[in-house]
C-alpha cells in the first residue's frame, strides 16, 4: 500500500518562546483548554508508552483523569500488562494529539501509584456500569469468549445488587511526574515549531527550541 500522496498541510499559526508559559504544566493546561474548546471529544485521549525491564516497548491509549503540578494521573487494572510493566519499569512517555489545532505535547517522567483515597474518591465517581466492569475484567488476560466476560459482569452484578459497590484492591491510579515536556505546533513545508521543557536538577524548568 503506498501512502505517499496521504499528506496535508499544516496552516493554524506558530509558536514563539515568548508565547510560552514558564511551566509545562501551566502551559499544557492552556494548550488542553483550547483543545476542549474545539472538539471536547476524547481531548484527554492520550498514548501511554511503557517498556518492561529488557526494554521491550508498548503503547495503548488511556484517558487523563487529572493534571496538577504534581503531574498527570490516570487509571487502570493494577494487574493488567501496562501495570506489570510499570512495577518493573516505573517510567513512562505520553503523548497528546489535537489535529484540528496541528497540535501535539510529549510528556516523559516517573510514574508512580497514587494514593488509596485518591483512587476511591475516582471510582465512586464512574458510572456503575464502569465500576462494576472494573471488578468483572480481568484485563489483558485471555478470555475464551465474550460469554465468559459477560458471565463475570453477571455475578457481579448479583453481588452488589442494590448496594455500593467499593474500590478493587486490584485497581487504581497512577501518577506521571515529568521530567520533560515537549510542544509541537505544525507548520508549513514540515518546518514545526518544537519546544522541549526539561527539569534542572534543583527543579526548576529550562526551555529549548528544536529543530523540527
Amino acid at each position: 500500500m503506498d501512502l505517499s500522496d496521504l499528506r496535508r498541510e499544516y496552516e493554524q499559526g506558530g509558536l514563539a518562546e515568548g508565547d510560552l508559559a514558564a511551566d509545562p504544566i501551566e502551559q499544557f493546561r492552556i494548550w488542553f483548554a483550547q483543545a476542549l474548546a474545539v472538539d471536547a471529544k476524547d481531548a484527554n485521549a492520550m498514548t501511554l508508552a511503557t517498556a518492561d525491564r529488557e526494554g521491550r516497548p508498548s503503547a495503548r491509549i488511556v484517558l487523563l483523569k487529572g493534571i496538577d503540578e504534581r503531574g498527570f494521573v490516570f487509571f487502570t487494572n493494577y494487574e493488567s500488562e501496562k501495570a506489570r510493566e510499570l512495577a518493573e519499569n516505573p517510567r513512562a512517555a505520553l503523548v497528546f494529539y489535537w489535529p484540528l489545532l496541528d497540535r501535539q505535547v510529549r510528556v516523559e517522567g516517573e510514574v508512580t501509584r497514587t494514593s488509596r483515597e485518591e483512587s476511591a474518591a475516582y471510582f465512586a465517581s464512574r458510572p456503575l456500569g464502569a465500576r462494576l466492569g472494573a471488578w468483572a475484567s480481568r484485563q489483558s488476560r485471555p478470555l475464551r469468549g465474550r460469554e465468559e466476560l459477560e458471565q463475570a459482569l453477571a455475578q457481579v452484578e448479583a453481588r452488589y445488587e442494590g448496594g455500593e459497590v467499593p474500590l478493587p484492591d486490584f485497581w487504581g491510579g497512577y501518577r506521571l511526574a515529568p521530567s520533560a515536556v515537549e510542544l509541537w505546533q505544525g507548520r508549513p513545508s514540515r518546518l514545526h515549531d518544537r519546544f522541549r521543557y526539561e527539569r534542572s536538577p534543583e527543579g526548576s524548568w529550562r526551555v529549548a527550541r528544536l529543530f523540527p
